[in-house]
């Protein structure tokens, strides 16, 4: 009988990345109800439903609140949805399907991250540097219906075949690395910043030009690919539908929008990214190393990801200091950075700091696992909507732009302000576009809209047929 000794195990970071799959199964069924970013998760399983149930066409995402329209939107490539979407085809409708595709997807990362480290760094790095990363803002939103770190996972597994190809010269993992970097971009756009790294191995005396000249051909025919979608497909797509996810800005628009929320910028940075005051200063101290360490290759590649991604940043605007995910692809760097200042210390001190960061991640994240009780009425929604009104009926619900009500009242339509739903001419325009209830979440509003029978009540909704009462 073999024997496996405990110290051998908790060094495997494969025990590590398996035991916090598990951990984050905790709640892994529950719909996205969450307070945080409850929105895009709607949103992406709103998408992968209307695949199921409306046109399965990869190239034609649908969401829900474009009223009469065709809700067609221009969004990312909808690789995440339509894996969902297959999901739901081959097991039925469920509003978790796509935790379990990104904690799956997202644990693959991980190792993947290891591998790439240890191929250029030591496997103590590797180690510390994957166990950062587990434990910083990838922890929980690997378990979201967001495609953030999933699109991450991809690059990070693209870079390490790329790393192989350049040792064993064979096609199949060249091909591997193009295939994954452009489903990573297509994805999300923001992975493209992990492409940037494909300039350090251009650069190298290393490697031969026919080397060189199949790296670069890959990565531009990827990047091409991604440009193709998200600079002729979605444009397209707006043009003809007149609904899009993200907004681009332009370079000075850009900074003009960060400038009055650098305290929200900086946080990305210093807690949000991480989620530990010790990890974070772990990463200043690694970032210092690093610098002093006059490793050129190690300071352009730093160098470059981190012009790439602020690149992106100032593109994005003002969404970058108000949402917390955008800072996804940037982590791992991060947590490099810190494994480099780890690996400085005894390894009894670097795993009492690392003990330290888990902790106080951790502990910064657990309220995630749970749905508050006061927002579970919500799952009920749709059977409420059963009983008044038919699947085809347009409906408009308050709550501001948060798709979540329409993605659980499961009726197309409009979402609104509050102070819409109390101003008869608006609730009159969508009567004149076809709506024909209006949902109340009491939540948001206890007022009574004047002028609408009411069809249903109960604590949490009110529910008015759009006739006027006579």
């Amino acid at each position: 009988m073999i024997k496996i000794k405990p110290g051998i195990l908790v060094r495997d970071i494969r025990f590590w990345i398996v035991l916090f799959f598990f951990v984050r199964l905790i709640g892994i069924s529950n719909p996205p109800l969450e307070a945080a970013h409850n929105w895009r998760q709607s949103l992406t399983n709103m998408i992968a439903r209307n695949f199921l149930e409306v046109d399965d066409n990869i190239l034609y995402p649908r969401i829900d609140m474009d009223g009469d329209n065709s809700g067609i939107i221009g969004a990312e490539f909808p690789i995440y949805n339509y894996l969902i979407y297959i999901t739901f085809k081959g097991f039925g409708f469920s509003h978790w399907a796509g935790r379990l595709i990104n904690l799956l997807v997202s644990s693959f990362g991980l190792y993947y991250f290891f591998l790439v480290v240890r191929r250029h760094f030591d496997g103590r790095i590797a180690f510390n540097a994957t166990l950062v990363l587990l434990f910083s803002i990838w922890f929980i939103f690997s378990r979201k219906i967001m495609p953030d770190t999933f699109s991450a996972s991809f690059a990070i597994a693209a870079l390490y075949y790329l790393s192989v190809y350049l040792d064993r010269k064979r096609l199949f993992e060249l091909l591997l690395f193009f295939a994954l970097m452009s489903l990573a971009a297509l994805s999300k756009i923001p992975a493209l910043v992990f492409l940037s790294l494909v300039v350090l191995p251009l650069l190298s005396k290393k490697y031969d030009v026919k080397i060189k000249a199949s790296i670069a051909a890959a990565s531009l025919l990827s990047f091409l690919l991604v440009c193709l979608w998200y600079f002729y497909w979605v444009p397209s797509l707006l043009e003809r539908f007149r609904f899009q996810l993200y907004f681009p800005k332009g370079f000075s628009e850009g900074i003009s929008e960060i400038m009055p929320l650098m305290p929200e910028f900086f946080e990305k940075f210093y807690f949000s990214a991480l989620l530990s005051y010790v990890a974070f200063a772990s990463f200043l101290a690694g970032l210092y190393l690093l610098f002093i360490s006059r490793n050129k290759w190690l300071i352009c590649g730093f160098a470059l990801f981190t012009i790439t991604f602020l690149a992106f940043i100032i593109k994005t605007g003002a969404v970058f200091p108000m949402h917390s995910y955008y800072i996804i692809p940037f982590v791992p760097a991060m947590a490099l950075a810190a494994a480099l200042f780890l690996s400085k210390l005894p390894v009894r001190y670097g795993s009492l700091v690392l003990i330290a960061i888990g902790i106080e991640s951790l502990a910064n994240q657990q309220h995630d696992f749970f749905i508050r009780p006061t927002d579970k009425y919500k799952t009920g929604l749709e059977s409420i909507a059963d009983k008044v009104s038919a699947k085809s009926d347009l409906i408009v619900v308050n709550g501001g732009l948060n798709p979540q009500a329409i993605y659980f009242i499961h009726r197309k339509g409009w979402t609104v302000n509050n102070e819409v739903i109390h101003q008869p001419k608006q609730i009159d325009a969508y009567i004149d576009k076809g709506a024909k209830y209006l949902f109340v979440l009491r939540k948001y509003d206890e007022d009574m809209p004047a002028g609408y029978r009411m069809v249903y009540s109960d604590d949490n909704v009110n529910v008015f047929a759009l006739t006027k009462e006579k």
